[in-house]
C-alpha cells in the first residue's frame, strides 16, 4: 500500500446485535495521500458514513471497533485518548456533514459556531478571532460575510449553510478533510459552486480529502481516485477514469449503470392528449418577495412535466399552490374545468383526492405510528370507499410499487428509504387521482434506489394514463422521465419546450446555466451486462 497523509488498514467494525448484519465495515483498508481527493461511493448502508466516523472517533454507542488501525501522520487513531482526538479534530482533520441545518446548532449565530473551533484550538483574541472567521468567510465565497454572522442557521439557504460549515471545517488549515454527502441536497448551480470551492481550497492547500457521495457526477467532477463500498467491504479502488470508463466489480458495474443520462429519452405519445390541469396567470407573495409571477403552465393525461430551477425560484410554492396546501394571490387552476382555487373549504375536501402529492422526504412525510395498511387506506375510506375495497385497492398498490403484501402490517420505520419512497407513491395512487405532483421525490435516495423509483414513475404513468409536475433539480432525472419541461427562475417560467429540444438548443441564459452546472456532464455513464439504465 502506498504511503498517505491517512492510512485505513483493514478496519473492522461491529453493529449491535439487533441491526441487520453483524459488520458495519469488515477488512476495509484505504489510503489518502496529500493533495488528492478520493470519493467513497456505494449504496446506502454500505458503510461509507460509518467508516469516516470511525477516522473522527465519532462512532456512535454500541457501534465498536474490532480490528485494524487508523494512522494519521504513523499516529493510530483507534489508540488515541479522548483528549487527543478533541486536539486532532477540528485542527489537524475536518469533517463537513451532509445537512448542514441539522450538523449546525440552531441558537447559535454562524459567528459563534465558527468562533468556537478557534476559542477551543487557538489562544487569538476576540478581534483577532473575528478577522479570521471573516477572511475565511470571504475564501468560501460567503458574500456580505459582516451581515451573515450574525443570523442563525435557519435564516440563510441551504448553500449559504454548507459554506458556513465549510468554514468552519477549514478554519484551522486541517491537513485532511472529510465531506459526507455535503452536496446531495443542494441545486445543480450551488451544487457546483461548492464543488469548485472544495477542489480550489483542496489543491491550494495540498489536503487530502475523502469525499462520500452517491453521486457520480460528482464523483467524475472532482474525484482523483474512487472507492467503492459494497455490505462494508471495498469491492474496487483504483484511479477515477479507470473506475468510472471500466470498471471491474460487477457491483460498481451494476452502480454506474444505474445513473441517468442527459440524454433524453424518446417517448411515442398520442397527439391532442386532452388537457388535464390547466394554471393561468397564477401569482403568490411572501412579504415583498414573489415566489411564483404570472405562472401560465398545462399537463395533458399521461404526460410528464418536468420542473426545475434552483432552491428558491419558486417551485414548491407552485406546487402547494396547486394543491391549496398554500392559497394563491391571484390566478386559477383548472382541473379538467374546476377551478381548484375557487372551491369552498367544503368542496375542495371532495375535490382533493383528483391531485395528490409525493414529497421529497420519505422518512418525514409518513405518520411512524401508523401501518402500511393505515396509511395507504386511510383516505380512499376517507373519501367514502369501503374498508374492504380500500384494502383490495391497497394490495394492489403494493403489487403495483413492487412490495410485498406482508408490508401491510409493518411501520415507516422499519423500511429502507427507497421502500418508504413506494409506500408515498401509493398512499398518493390509493385515491385514483387525474394529477399526481413529485416534489423532489428521488434527490434523498442513492443512485440504484433512485433507478427503481424513477422506473415506477414511468410504469404508472403508462399503467395510469396520469399526469405528473415532476419537480426536480437533477437535470439528469429530468432527462429520464419527462417529455417536456418548465425552467423556473425567481418566480418566472423562462422556458418551456420538448425536453430534449430544451436540452439539446437552450434558449435563455439560465437555462443554459443550469445544463452547464450539471456535475460530470461530460461523462456519460455506460451500461454493463450485469445492469441496465433506469
Amino acid at each position: 500500500m502506498d504511503d498517505g497523509i491517512l492510512q485505513i488498514r483493514e478496519l473492522s467494525i461491529r453493529l449491535p446485535a439487533w441491526a441487520d448484519r453483524a459488520q458495519a465495515v469488515s477488512d476495509f483498508s484505504l489510503t489518502l495521500r496529500s493533495n488528492e481527493i478520493v470519493c467513497v461511493v456505494g449504496e446506502s448502508g454500505s458503510g461509507k458514513t460509518i467508516m469516516a466516523r470511525s477516522i473522527m472517533g465519532l462512532l456512535p454507542p454500541h457501534v465498536q471497533v474490532t480490528a485494524g488501525e487508523i494512522l494519521f501522520e504513523d499516529e493510530n487513531l483507534l489508540l488515541a485518548s479522548a483528549a487527543r482526538m478533541r486536539a486532532i479534530r477540528s485542527r489537524r482533520i475536518s469533517m463537513v456533514f451532509q445537512e448542514p441545518r441539522a450538523a449546525l446548532n440552531p441558537v447559535k449565530t454562524i459567528e459563534s459556531q465558527i468562533g468556537e473551533v478557534l476559542r477551543s484550538h487557538s489562544n487569538l483574541s476576540a478581534r483577532e478571532r473575528r478577522a479570521r472567521i471573516l477572511a475565511m468567510m470571504k475564501s468560501v465565497q460567503l458574500r456580505d460575510a459582516q451581515r451573515l454572522l450574525e443570523l442563525y442557521p435557519h435564516q440563510v439557504s441551504g448553500g449559504q449553510a454548507q459554506r458556513a460549515m465549510i468554514a468552519m471545517a477549514l478554519i484551522m488549515e486541517p491537513s485532511v478533510l472529510i465531506a459526507d454527502e455535503p452536496t446531495t441536497s443542494l441545486d445543480v448551480t450551488t451544487q457546483s459552486q461548492i464543488l469548485t470551492l472544495i477542489r480550489d481550497i483542496q489543491s491550494s492547500r495540498h489536503m487530502g480529502v475523502l469525499f462520500i457521495t452517491h453521486d457520480f457526477g460528482v464523483v467524475a467532477e472532482i474525484a482523483d481516485r474512487v472507492a467503492v463500498m459494497q455490505n462494508g467491504r471495498l469491492v474496487e479502488f483504483g484511479d477515477a477514469k479507470q473506475i468510472l470508463d471500466s470498471p471491474r466489480h460487477p457491483y460498481t458495474q451494476s452502480l454506474i449503470a444505474a445513473v441517468p443520462t442527459l440524454v433524453p429519452k424518446t417517448r411515442v405519445r398520442g397527439e391532442g392528449a386532452a388537457r388535464v390541469l390547466t394554471i393561468a396567470n397564477l401569482s403568490k407573495s411572501y412579504h415583498t418577495v414573489q415566489a411564483a409571477k404570472q405562472i401560465n403552465l398545462s399537463i395533458a393525461r399521461g404526460e410528464v412535466l418536468g420542473l426545475i430551477g434552483e432552491s428558491g425560484s419558486g417551485k414548491s410554492t407552485l406546487a402547494r399552490c396547486i394543491t391549496r396546501l398554500i392559497e394563491p394571490d391571484a390566478g386559477s387552476v383548472l382541473l379538467d374545468g374546476v377551478d381548484f382555487t375557487r372551491l369552498s373549504h367544503s368542496a375542495l375536501r371532495a375535490h382533493r383526492r383528483r391531485i395528490q402529492m409525493v414529497f421529497q422526504d420519505p422518512f418525514g412525510s409518513l405518520d411512524p405510528r401508523q401501518t402500511v395498511r393505515q396509511l395507504i387506506t386511510e383516505g380512499p375510506i376517507a373519501h367514502g370507499v369501503t374498508r374492504a375495497e380500500a384494502t383490495a385497492r391497497m394490495h394492489a398498490l403494493l403489487d403495483v410499487v413492487g412490495l410485498d403484501p406482508t408490508a401491510a402490517a409493518r411501520y415507516p420505520h422499519e423500511f429502507s428509504g427507497g421502500q418508504r419512497q413506494r409506500i408515498a407513491i401509493a398512499r398518493a395512487l390509493a385515491l385514483e387521482p387525474e394529477v399526481l405532483i413529485a416534489d423532489e421525490p428521488v434527490s434523498a435516495l442513492d443512485v440504484s434506489v433512485q433507478a427503481q423509483v424513477l422506473r415506477l414513475f414511468a410504469e404508472i404513468r403508462d399503467r395510469l394514463d396520469v399526469a405528473m409536475l415532476f419537480i426536480t433539480h437533477d437535470l439528469r432525472v429530468a432527462a429520464q422521465v419527462c417529455d417536456n419541461i418548465a425552467v423556473m427562475h425567481l418566480g418566472e417560467i423562462v422556458e418551456y419546450g420538448p425536453v430534449a429540444r430544451l436540452y439539446a438548443e437552450p434558449q435563455h441564459p439560465y437555462t443554459r446555466e443550469l445544463l452547464s452546472a450539471v456535475p460530470g456532464k461530460d461523462w456519460h455513464p455506460e451500461v454493463f451486462a450485469t445492469g441496465s439504465p433506469p
